[in-house]
């Protein structure tokens, strides 16, 4: 009869996630994570076919899950461009609220990735939120809306400045309830910000 491989699994699990938010991707040892999951390191590739793979297994959920959040909150936006407006949603404090309900995997993603194809997972936001800003400028333009020239390069910087600044409470140790009213002061800092400078 086979053997369960359900409670090995889950330790293997809780181990790799102990190993890699204490030394990083690249420092993380595959022995160190089999001995804390008291199995055989050969054991471990009965579940995971590479390190890579097992931490790919501890990120990829919420990442994916992130993702599916932001594109939800840009179809929202679209509707707004629809009526050449734009109006706070609250969308900084349901980005921040996802990230701290899934805070472990966000401290792997941000703190602990590098050596892995998630260490630019940053700069991929960035560039998300670039790309849906212009397509939200776009749709607002296309429906008789009024937007403001600007240099291409700021609006770079500032996209990329926007979009990281939802790490910065998970880089800095602050607690859920203080990254929750950072979001909300994003909210009131951003918005307007972006409303004068592009003129909607």
């Amino acid at each position: 009869m086979p053997r369960d491989k359900t409670e090995s699994h889950k330790r293997i699990i809780e181990a790799a996630k102990k190993e890699f938010l204490t030394y990083g991707y690249n420092d993380a040892s595959l022995r160190r994570i089999a001995a804390e999951a008291q199995i055989q390191v050969g054991g471990l590739y009965k579940h995971f076919a590479s390190k890579e793979a097992l931490f790919e297994s501890l990120v990829e959920p919420a990442m994916q899950g992130f993702y599916a959040l932001y594109h939800s909150i840009e179809s929202a936006y679209m509707d707004e461009a629809a009526a050449k407006e734009w109006e706070n949603q609250g969308e900084a404090v349901r980005v921040m609220e996802y990230i701290y309900s899934h805070l472990d995997e966000f401290r792997l993603l941000i703190l602990c990735s590098v050596g892995t194809r998630y260490e630019d997972f940053k700069h991929e936001v960035a560039k998300l939120e670039e790309e849906a800003t212009l397509r939200f400028l776009d749709e607002i333009k296309a429906n008789g809306g009024r937007v403001n020239d600007f240099d291409s390069t700021e609006f770079h910087l500032l996209s990329t400045a926007y979009a990281e600044s939802f790490f910065q409470p998970l880089i800095h140790g602050l607690d859920k309830e203080q990254a929750l009213h950072y979001a909300k002061t994003l909210e009131s800092f951003f918005t307007p910000a972006w409303k004068t400078w592009l003129g909607i």
